[in-house]
């Protein structure tokens, strides 16, 4: 029964953790190479972390693979399955949050180089070079961070002319909601025409700053409800593993009521944490046309 249990306590907190998490936005999934679902959002997940070399099944397997190897340790440390079960589901979920917070902090980082590449566009522009080679010259000069996605834009525009594929392809490769409006911003002035690049850049430099500088006083001010939340779902898991050790105490989760508890328990974290971070955060930039 403790067996069964356990698993049900897996599953349980498996499913309502899909259950609350983030619907893949309308227009978000690259057309190219995202399908839509989970597995859609995984992959921009790894995209936007600098993992895209690695698969969905490479990912899916370290995550068992962690999981049932703590959920092993901490079965034998405490000797009672349904605790070790459910160490194992949060353990399951560390490489997805590892990803997840480097994610949010290369696009963060970005947002911060954004501004200065509109600028370099719009200098290229206004000393006479075509839209294609400001946008190759970034991947010589511009941030480093963002210099390798832009020149292989360059290596292949030369191949093949085709400015729009290329395009969609940098796009792709960013997977960044402000890149998004910036590529969008210059695919419509070219195809358009005239003299109004120059003016929409340096507009668009401007709004870039002014809502980076906005968004910068809002998350610090924020901060304190992330960290709230983060700190109350890990303490009674933190009390847990300490009872862990004692193997008297410990035993009692070993049983029906036990686990029923643990159940409860995860659950309830699992929809707090969600519905505070829910309501403490951003909203969040969505991607245009990916």
């Amino acid at each position: 029964m403790g067996a069964l249990l356990g698993v049900v306590l897996g599953i349980g907190l498996l499913l309502v953790w899909l259950s609350l998490s983030d619907p893949s936005r309308p227009g978000e999934p690259h057309s190219a190479w995202i399908a839509a679902g989970w597995a859609g959002r995984a992959r921009l997940l790894l995209v936007r972390a600098g993992a895209d070399q690695v698969s969905l099944t490479g990912l899916a397997t370290v995550c068992l693979a962690l999981g049932v190897l703590v959920a092993a340790v901490m079965t034998a440390v405490s000797g009672a399955l349904p605790v070790g079960a459910s160490f194992g589901v949060v353990a399951s979920y560390g490489p997805v949050a590892l990803l997840r917070g480097r994610a949010g902090r290369r696009l963060r980082e970005r947002a911060e180089l954004w501004p200065d590449v509109v600028d370099d566009l719009a200098s290229g522009v206004r000393a006479g070079m075509s839209l294609p080679d400001a946008l190759a010259r970034v991947g010589e000069r511009g941030p480093s961070a963002l210099r390798e996605p832009f020149a292989r834009f360059g290596s292949e525009y030369q191949a093949t002319g085709r400015f729009g594929s290329c395009l969609d392809r940098l796009k792709g490769q960013l997977a960044d909601p402000v890149g998004d409006r910036v590529f969008e911003a210059l695919r419509v002035a070219r195809e358009v025409g005239g003299g109004d690049l120059g003016p929409l850049l340096r507009a668009l430099s401007g709004y870039l700053r002014d809502d980076l500088r906005t968004r910068s006083e809002l998350e610090s001010r924020q901060s304190w409800t992330v960290n709230a939340a983060r700190l109350a779902v890990a303490a009674p898991w933190v009390v847990l593993l300490l009872m862990s050790f004692q193997r008297d105490v410990i035993d009692h989760y070993a049983s029906l009521g036990g686990s029923v508890v643990l159940l409860v328990g995860g659950a309830v974290c699992v929809v707090a944490y969600r519905l505070m971070m829910r309501i403490g955060r951003l909203p969040a930039e969505q991607r245009v046309l990916g």
